[in-house]
């Protein structure tokens, strides 16, 4: 009778074990983060690059992919530097006037290339609508892109976003001995 006691005081014991330890492990899977969307870790701090060229800037575009929008600057030569950052306004290049921009989030690119040719100050990107240099109308993330200028080697736009949501910048060699600046904003976070 005692062993009987025993036995079935040990298998309740083991019964109430096995229930802490599966809750136990349920806790711990319960406080995991989530997968990140797209799998996308950047975050909204600015990235920068020192470095400048005297590579101007050539050209402007942009093209949608699968989690984000993507901004690219095209130059005649290679890139060496960059300040992309969330500011309040975006400002123009030499002026310092405050270029209105749609979105609830503004990015500030600045391009550390001149958009004009250092040896004879002729232009090598002049925007047709500096309020448009891309067309993003129903964009998941972009809402306008604009010009804020050229002045003493570096080159300014300004980008509206929906919110102020992760982007990368990276670059890119060519076509050919050209490279690109590209700007990523994802999605949503």
């Amino acid at each position: 009778m005692r062993g009987r006691r025993i036995l079935v005081a040990a298998v309740s014991a083991m019964a109430l074990a096995v229930p802490a330890a599966v809750a136990g492990t349920m806790a711990v899977a319960g406080s995991a983060t989530a997968t990140p969307y797209c799998g996308i870790t950047w975050g909204s701090l600015p990235k920068t690059a020192s470095g400048m060229t005297t590579a101007p800037v050539t050209n402007v575009r942009a093209g949608k992919q699968t989690c984000a929008d993507r901004l690219v600057i095209d130059l005649r030569g290679p890139v060496k530097g960059y300040n992309v950052r969330y500011v309040s306004q975006i400002i123009a290049d030499g002026s310092g006037a405050v270029i209105p921009v749609r979105g609830g989030a503004k990015l500030q690119i600045a391009v550390n290339a001149p958009a004009y040719d250092i040896n004879t100050g002729a232009l090598t990107y002049n925007p047709a609508n500096p309020n448009e240099l891309v067309n993003v109308t129903g964009w998941t993330t972009f809402r306008q892109v604009v010009w804020a200028g050229t002045f003493e080697g570096y080159t300014s736009l300004g980008l509206g976003v929906r919110a102020q949501l992760p982007f990368q910048v990276f670059t890119l060699a060519g076509p050919g001995s050209g490279s690109r600046l590209v700007i990523d904003v994802a999605n949503r976070w």
